[in-house]
Parts: structure tokens; sequence; C-alpha cells
């Protein structure tokens, strides 16, 4: 029998990760984000840049926005370096050339994660990237170079979730 909302039996929990966006500004991934962020019990969304919330993003969110703890803020790269002056351990997730796979990558569950993650076209700045303790990749097998960022932060979220488990 499949179950419902209701007569699941998933453990509630959050976990000590910041999920920071540098400049995600789709509507339909902003709303999605919204939506693995509680179900992966994410801790803060933090949206930066040019971001407004509409009625668009209702859709995609099914109303999880109303649940999840956020913010919208000017500056990703402030965030990320006030959150690394806290003790916070910076993960990006982006294609570089010393990324590394994430299913490499042991995750601590010493200090608090913040995982950036990066526009839609152009990915994380080089200016977070160079103050990352981490920058991660999920290795790909066909022809694209990259796929949606709502797509690999659920990807990034589920490994490491499970390790912090």
């Amino acid at each position: 029998m499949q179950l419902t909302h209701y007569t699941s039996h998933f453990k509630k929990q959050k976990f000590p990760i910041i999920l920071v966006c540098d400049n995600v500004t789709n509507t339909p991934n902003i709303g999605s984000l919204f939506r693995i962020c509680d179900a992966f019990g994410i801790e803060k969304l933090i949206l930066c840049g040019d971001v407004s919330l509409g009625r668009k993003i209702t859709k995609t969110s099914r109303a999880t926005e109303k649940f999840v703890d956020y913010e919208i803020l000017e500056s990703a790269l402030s965030v990320v370096e006030n959150l690394k002056n806290e003790d916070y351990q910076i993960i990006s997730l982006e294609i570089t050339d010393t990324s590394k796979p994430i299913h490499t990558i042991k995750f601590s569950k010493e200090k608090p994660i913040v995982l950036v993650i990066g526009d839609e076209n152009f990915g994380v700045k080089e200016a977070i990237l160079k103050i990352s303790d981490t920058i991660i990749h999920i290795d790909m097998f066909g022809q694209n170079s990259s796929m949606n960022v709502v797509q690999a932060t659920n990807i990034a979220l589920y490994e490491m979730t499970k390790q912090l488990l």
C-alpha cells in the first residue's frame, strides 16, 4: 500500500546545514529549493542576489516556504564570509579543475556546513570558490557538462544528510 503524507513514518530531523544560493533566480528553481530544504531538514535557506518570491514559487514549493527558515540577502560572498568566520565549513557545489567527486568526500559532523550553489548559467562566483574549504562536483557520464542546479542540490543534500545521520 502506498503511504500518504499522513501515514508515512519519516522521522523529522534538522541537520546543521545552511544552503546559500548565489544568484539562483529562476522562480520554479527557488520553489523547488524550498521543497528540498524541507524534505532534507536543512537548518536554513539563504537566497542571495536579485530574488523575488512571488505566487509562482508556491506551485513547485508546495507551500514549504511557510515552514522553511529562510532569508533573502544581497551578497552571497558576504554571507559566506560571515559564516566562515562563525566556523562553518564552506562547501561549494561546482565543477572546477580542483573539485572532488561528492562520493569521495567524508562530510564532517565536527562543524556545521554551508553548501553553496550557484547561478543557473554561471555557477558559484570565483571569489566564493576561493574561500571554500571544499569544492565538490557530481560525476556525470553523458554528453552534457552540467545538470539543473536543483537536481544537483538534491543529490548533494541526499549524500550529506545520509552521512550526518
